[in-house]
């Protein structure tokens, strides 16, 4: 699995390895290496696009137009050819919300079945709880509907074969909403890793930290909030009836009836980053601990929450560990990144840059010899010099290559969009299908299993089967 067996490098040959070697998705780099140090920068060219006609409409509706339901909205209508028609929620005041935004004209309701049956919907957002996902996709596929479905893509790992199941029969094109997928640097990634850059790949650490009340799901609550507003036992769904609770409705995140704690929500990016740069199917065992360490407000989930996973061996990639991490009680002021080691540098992914820095192990490893009489140290002495003839080897400086994002161009969830909307009118697969979805869903998914019962689970990424 090792593509490299050159245990020295020098500038040249890194930036040659690393630069310019591939160009499928991200077009050549422009180079500049006036940056700082010995860093080099280079900016990677946008994606191409290709532009249909203005009448050549995609029409979409919004099936949960909360905070994440108009955000993708609003990013789909971005694209030319795309037009909302519909928007259902529970809550009345997001109707509201959406004719404020997009028009008197759209059809609004609190029943997402009404939305199935319009012939002028081409493509729904499903953007409700998680507890939601499995039920209304599913539906909306079966009623030939191309489906947006946020992530993560069920709320329970044995619910996600029903959804590629009918994302098969129907025939229409299912992606998953964790938007990390379309991103130019996860592709440039990817790339670079297939290509050796940091040699043989033995650990991935990756974190998504917060801190502030909104982070941590303390959502806002309308005073008014009630049932004359609020369709409650639709949102329940088969749950046991109870009084309506408007933290349970506004702050659904912080409840295991309708979320999927921390790792639902933020693990499964994690994850969707990691296998589509190692171009992988899943772990094998999954191990994790946390617990509520400061948001005592009701919620039934914890706010850190650390994972390790152990990845065999397969035709892409060498067997490897990773670890994650969600901590939302960060002091420090939060943040994330994703750092590939190899047995040659390091790959850091964060913001907008990918940081890529090269070491080599010198082939002698040095002596101990101190501790030894004067005897055996001339004894080693010799010994070390005919095995290693350079018997000083020489530190060399390290140096670095900075990926930059292009400035001014489109944001991860537009190119997402434009992969589905490619896929309705060409045919053409999209990239996070269930299939996909599912393998980055269900390790996050099993973490809260590892936590909650405090042991090892064990999970077969081909078969996508607990085991």
């Amino acid at each position: 699995m090792d593509k490299s067996n050159n245990k020295g490098y020098s500038r040249k040959s890194f930036l040659k390895k690393v630069g310019v070697a591939s160009a499928a998705f991200t077009g050549f780099p422009y180079i500049n290496s006036s940056g700082r140090g010995k860093s080099t920068f280079i900016d990677l060219e946008p994606k191409a696009l290709k532009n249909y006609s203005k009448n050549d409409n995609i029409q979409i509706a919004v099936i949960g137009a909360g905070g994440m339901g108009q955000g993708d909205t609003r990013t789909a209508l971005e694209i030319e050819g795309v037009k909302l028609v519909a928007a259902c929620d529970l809550y009345d005041a997001r109707l509201e919300r959406c004719k404020e935004l997009w028009g008197q004209d759209i059809f609004t309701t609190r029943d997402y079945r009404e939305i199935l049956t319009r012939s002028d919907v081409d493509a729904v957002i499903v953007a409700t709880t998680d507890h939601w996902h499995d039920t209304i996709a599913i539906d909306a596929l079966n009623s030939g509907k191309a489906v947006y479905l946020e992530k993560p893509m069920v709320q329970h790992i044995e619910e996600g074969q029903a959804v590629i199941d009918a994302e098969k029969s129907s025939g229409m094109p299912l992606i998953i909403g964790s938007q990390i997928s379309s991103s130019l640097l996860q592709d440039k990634a990817s790339e670079l890793l297939a290509e050796g850059a940091i040699g043989k790949l033995n650990l991935v650490e990756t974190y998504n930290d917060r801190f502030s009340a909104l982070g941590a799901w303390q959502y806002s609550i309308p005073p008014s909030a009630s049932e004359n507003n609020i369709d409650w036992d639709t949102y329940l769904k088969d749950l046991p009836k109870i009084p309506f609770d408007p933290k349970r409705f506004f702050r659904w995140r912080n409840y295991k009836d309708y979320g999927t704690g921390v790792a639902g929500d933020l693990f499964v990016h994690m994850f969707t980053g990691v296998h589509q740069v190692t171009r992988s199917k899943g772990p094998r065992q999954i191990v994790a601990m946390g617990g509520l360490r400061h948001w005592h407000d009701e919620r039934d989930v914890a706010d850190i929450m650390i994972g390790m996973y152990d990845y065999p061996e397969t035709e892409t990639h060498p067997a490897f560990n990773l670890t994650m991490r969600v901590n939302f009680v960060d002091g420090s002021g939060g943040g994330s990144h994703t750092r590939y080691i190899g047995s040659e540098g390091e790959m850091v992914i964060r913001g907008g840059t990918i940081t890529v820095k090269k070491a080599t192990l010198p082939d002698a490893p040095g002596m101990s010899i101190d501790d030894f009489g004067e005897d055996i140290r001339l004894e080693y002495e010799e010994y070390y010099k005919e095995k290693y003839p350079e018997s000083r080897p020489q530190v060399m400086d390290p140096e670095e290559l900075i990926y930059r994002l292009p400035r001014g161009g489109q944001g991860t969830r537009y190119y997402h969009f434009a992969n589905l909307f490619e896929s309705m009118r060409t045919g053409k697969k999209v990239f996070q299908d269930g299939t996909f979805g599912l393998r980055a869903a269900a390790p996050a998914l099993a973490t809260n299993l590892s936590q909650t019962q405090n042991k090892i689970i064990n999970w077969d990424p081909e078969a996508m089967k607990l085991l």
